[in-house]
């Protein structure tokens, strides 16, 4: 089969080498995929779908599948609206596989059954963001986004909000390393990200802010505050915005957090109802995904309108127009270009904050199941939400003396 495209796609390999191929007599009479419910989907892989519903949703190994038989012959997915709920079901073995945050994973699953509890967090080309509105204030102001950005602790962020887990982000073009590092424009090479207290308010006082004590008060004689917002249970994620608080508070600025539901939460990023949150971005082979998800103008829409990335509504006629170069590029020096005005943009106008490194997590036990992607074996990603899930499940075999035949995630 040849697929023939109207634009380069180099930015896209990885999504189009794992697009879903749908068959068409069945979507064709599908009017709008978004609203209408496929009750009977059909696939290609090694499992069907037999039960979905809140509570779990149910695979089973099709007897017919062109590459074999999987030797795990039922897989089960459970929700969790928590970390905690999510560690208990993993360190118990209700679950043998999960990708979620786990503070000292070491002590807390891993000690538990050193044999089988096992963990890799590989590394790529994504972070996480604090997402700034810069339709609203404060954000609409890029001095402000700059100070909260000088007085963000990464190597705290790291420590204390992500167990080490998630390494802590250094260089000043938010890219994460050392993966990113062949992407990192000449002008920022070896540029380090460093806690500023003094330059911060330099910058805000520099813009017109004043203070009145210890309050850095706005233009308008307000306080300037603002409000953060992450998921009830979401702990890594709190603890960041509660370190963000106490960083921001250096230089004047008040804070709140919000734990709204993960839903109610979604449907207000999405429609620009924030003033910041902490949010992940997107993967790929080269930095485009992770940058372009944070602030291409392509994804900009109004406040109110749902959007897909860019959920802080940054809108810079330069940067649009190198993401574009990028993306139809068809040589490395146009593509050197575009990323070096990229970056100019991520440094010079703080479309988004980066907090840390964000590595793929796969988390597994071994007592039932071998197999798994790790280090010494790194043939996919270890996530149990990857488009190479089912490569994983072909490749696991029962564990000695291990007769389940089916697994959870």
């Amino acid at each position: 089969m040849t697929v023939a495209f109207t634009s380069p796609q180099f930015v896209n390999q990885f999504k189009v080498l794992n697009l879903f191929i749908v068959p068409k007599h069945i979507w064709s009479k599908i009017a709008d995929p978004t609203t209408d419910l496929n009750q009977h989907p059909v696939g290609t892989g090694p499992y069907s779908l037999t039960s979905w519903s809140a509570q779990a949703v149910t695979l089973d190994a099709r007897s017919d599948y062109w590459g074999g038989q999987p030797k795990v012959k039922t897989m089960r997915f459970l929700p969790y609206n928590d970390n905690n709920s999510f560690t208990t079901a993993l360190t118990t073995g209700q679950v043998q596989w999960g990708q979620g945050f786990i503070p000292n994973i070491d002590k807390i699953y891993a000690s538990k059954d050193p044999a089988h509890n096992k963990y890799w967090f590989p590394g790529g080309l994504d972070i996480d963001q604090l997402s700034l509105n810069t339709q609203t204030a404060p954000f609409n102001d890029v001095a402000v986004r700059k100070a909260v950005n000088m007085v963000v602790d990464r190597a705290q962020i790291s420590k204390v909000a992500e167990s080490g887990i998630f390494p802590e982000l250094t260089s000043i073009t938010g890219l994460p390393t050392p993966a990113g590092e062949p992407f990192v424009a000449p002008q920022y090479a070896g540029k380090k990200l460093a806690v500023d207290v003094a330059g911060a308010k330099k910058v805000l006082t520099d813009a017109g802010y004043t203070y009145s004590g210890d309050k850095l008060m706005g233009k308008n004689g307000q306080q300037v505050s603002f409000e953060m917002t992450d998921p009830a249970g979401w702990s890594d994620y709190l603890t960041q915005l509660q370190l963000v608080a106490s960083a921001v508070k250096q230089i004047g600025i008040s804070t709140t957090v919000a734990t709204p539901s993960v839903d109610a939460w979604t449907t207000n990023i999405q429609n620009g109802k924030y003033q910041a949150a902490l949010h992940w971005t997107d993967s790929g082979a080269t930095p485009y995904n992770m940058y372009s998800t944070m602030f291409d103008g392509v994804y900009k829409k109004p406040l109110g309108k749902k959007a897909d990335w860019n959920f802080g509504r940054f809108d810079n006629a330069a940067a649009t127009k190198a993401f574009a170069a990028y993306q139809n590029a068809s040589d490395d020096a146009t593509r050197k270009a575009a990323l070096s005005t990229i970056q100019d943009t991520w440094v010079k106008e703080v479309p988004v904050i980066g907090m840390d490194i964000r590595p793929e997590l796969g988390i597994y036990s071994t007592k039932s199941w071998l197999g798994w992607p790790s280090e010494a074996e790194p043939y996919a990603d270890p996530a149990p939400t990857g488009f190479n899930m089912s490569e994983i499940m072909m490749k696991l075999h029962a564990a000695p003396a291990a007769p389940q035949e089916s697994g959870e995630t």
